[in-house]
């Protein structure tokens, strides 16, 4: 594994922490949809671990339905312009927008270096 790949690795490693902690936190309505969707970054850790090039575009696209999803929820907005609670409005800035922007450029350069590589 190269040095950029334990970066991505990393990044979603650290964004499985901060769901982890975020979980409790939601609603207990949508506890399921929060389960699946921290099984699917455990699953995306352990591909990119082993064999980054199964795991490049799902990477993308759940980062991207992630930010969105934070982006369009009324209530998520609130919590994060308000900061209250706070403890909420930590774990969804930085899960729901740091990390996500750290694992799609982590994820971008390390399908450059990938695809380099590879010819």
């Amino acid at each position: 594994m190269n040095k950029i790949q334990k970066y991505l690795v990393s990044t979603l490693v650290a964004i499985c922490i901060v769901g982890a902690f975020g979980i409790p936190l939601g609603a207990p309505k949508f506890f399921a949809e929060a389960i699946i969707l921290e099984s699917s970054f455990i699953a995306l850790t352990v591909i990119s671990f082993k064999n980054f090039k199964y795991a490049y575009i799902p990477n993308f696209i759940i980062a991207i339905m992630v930010i969105i999803g934070n982006t369009v929820s009324p209530k998520h907005l609130e919590i994060m312009s308000t900061l209250n609670p706070f403890y909420n409005a930590i774990v969804l800035i930085v899960g729901g927008y740091i990390l996500q922007a750290m694992l799609l450029a982590t994820n971008a350069i390390t399908l450059k270096q990938y695809r380099k590589t590879r010819m």
